[in-house]
C-alpha cells in the first residue's frame, strides 16, 4: 500500500471528522444532517485506522487516528467522559478480570512459595550447623534483639511508605517483565523471596521472637505478599505462553498476554500503595497487634473478595483483559463501512 498516498486521499476525511467531534461538544448546535455526518465518517475513519495498522508502521499516524477515533467513538456512544469511562472500566472489569482469569496461577505460586519459606525456615531452626553458617552469629544476636523490628521505624513514615511503594511495585513490574524471557527471571525472584522470608523466620523463632515475627509481617505482608505472588503468576503465565502458545503463533500469544500483563502491572502499583501505607504507619504502630493483623487482614480481604468479585461478573459477561478490547468496537465499526 503506498501510505502516501492514502493518507492524502483520506486525510479531508480525518480533519472534517475532528472538526464535526469538537463541533459534538455542543450537539443541540449541531443539525440532524451533521449528526448523521459524524457517524458516517467515524465509521470510514475507523476502516482506515484498521487499514492502517495492518500495513504501515508509521506509529505516529496510527496513535494519532487512534485518539481520533476514540473522541468520536465517545461522542457516537454518547459517553460525556471517555477518560472516566476507561478508568471505570480498568477498576472493574480489565484488571479484577486480568488476575481472576490467572487464579489457578496465582494460587499455585503462594503455595509454592510459603512452603519454601516454611521449609527454609524449619531447616534453619532444627539444623544447628546451618544456623550457624547462613548469618553470622553476632548478626543474628543484631537482627533479633533491634534490627528487624527498627527497620519499620527507623526512617519518617512518609518517605519509608514512598520507598516501600516504590520497590514494591518495581519488583512486581519486573515479575511481570520478566515473563518474557521463558518466567525464568520471574521463578527466580520468587525463589529469592521466599528464601529470604525463611531465613529471616528461621531465625526470628530460634532466638525465640516467633510473635514479633508474625506481628510485624502479616499486618502488610497479607496484601503485599499476595500482590506479589499476583505478578508471579501473571509473569509466569507469559512464558508459558511462549513454551506452549496452543494453537496461536509464539508472538501471537506472547502479545496477548502481554496485552493482558499490563493491567495488572498497573492494579499491583495501586494495591501496594494500601500495603505501603500499612506498613509505614500501621505496622510500627503501639496498637494491639490483634488489631494491626487485623487491619492487614481486612485489606486483604477486601482485595480477594474485589477481585472475586468484579473479576467473576466480567467473566461470566464474556469480557476481555486484553488491552485492545477497547478497539473491537471500532473494527466492528470498521466492518460496516467500505474503504471509501
Amino acid at each position: 500500500m503506498d501510505l502516501d498516498a492514502f493518507v492524502a486521499v483520506h486525510r479531508p476525511v480525518w480533519v472534517r471528522l475532528g472538526h464535526l467531534v469538537d463541533r459534538a461538544s455542543r450537539p443541540r448546535r449541531m443539525r440532524a444532517v451533521e449528526l448523521d455526518e459524524l457517524v458516517d465518517l467515524y465509521q470510514r475513519t475507523a476502516t482506515h485506522l484498521s487499514v492502517i495498522r495492518t500495513r504501515s508502521y508509521d506509529t505516529d499516524l496510527v496513535d494519532d487516528l487512534t485518539n481520533l477515533v476514540t473522541r468520536a467513538r465517545a461522542v457516537v456512544a454518547g459517553a460525556s467522559d471517555p477518560g472516566w469511562h476507561v478508568l471505570g472500566r480498568f477498576l472493574t472489569v480489565t484488571f479484577p478480570l486480568a488476575v481472576y482469569q490467572r487464579r489457578w496461577w496465582v494460587l499455585a505460586t503462594a503455595a509454592g512459595s510459603v512452603l519454601l519459606a516454611l521449609a527454609i525456615g524449619v531447616w534453619i531452626v532444627n539444623d544447628p550447623q546451618a544456623r550457624a553458617s547462613v548469618i553470622p552469629p553476632d548478626s543474628v544476636e543484631r537482627l533479633c534483639r533491634s534490627d528487624f523490628a527498627s527497620y519499620y521505624s527507623e526512617n519518617p513514615a512518609a518517605s519509608f511508605a514512598s520507598r516501600v511503594w516504590t520497590n514494591n511495585a518495581w519488583v512486581s513490574a519486573a515479575a511481570v517483565a520478566g515473563g518474557v524471557v521463558l518466567g525464568l527471571p520471574t521463578l527466580l525472584g520468587l525463589l529469592v523471596n521466599a528464601v529470604n522470608a525463611g531465613i529471616l523466620g528461621g531465625y526470628m523463632s530460634g532466638c525465640g521472637r516467633t510473635g514479633q515475627f508474625f506481628s510485624l509481617i502479616l499486618p502488610h505482608g497479607l496484601l503485599e505478599l499476595t500482590v506479589v505472588f499476583v505478578a508471579g503468576a501473571v509473569g509466569l503465565r507469559l512464558g508459558w505462553s511462549v513454551i506452549s502458545p496452543g494453537p496461536r503463533r509464539r508472538v501471537e500469544a506472547l502479545a496477548a498476554e502481554g496485552r493482558s500483563a499490563v493491567p495488572v502491572v498497573l492494579g499491583a502499583a495501586l494495591a501496594l500503595a494500601v500495603s505501603g501505607v500499612i506498613e509505614a504507619f500501621v505496622t510500627p504502630s503501639h496498637l494491639p497487634t490483634a488489631v494491626r493483623i487485623g487491619i492487614g487482614a481486612l485489606a486483604w480481604a477486601g482485595f480477594v473478595g474485589y477481585v472475586a468479585l468484579y473479576g467473576s461478573r466480567a467473566a461470566a459477561a464474556g469480557e476481555t483483559a486484553d488491552l485492545d478490547a477497547d478497539l473491537d468496537a471500532d473494527q466492528g465499526a470498521a466492518d460496516l463501512a467500505p474503504v471509501v
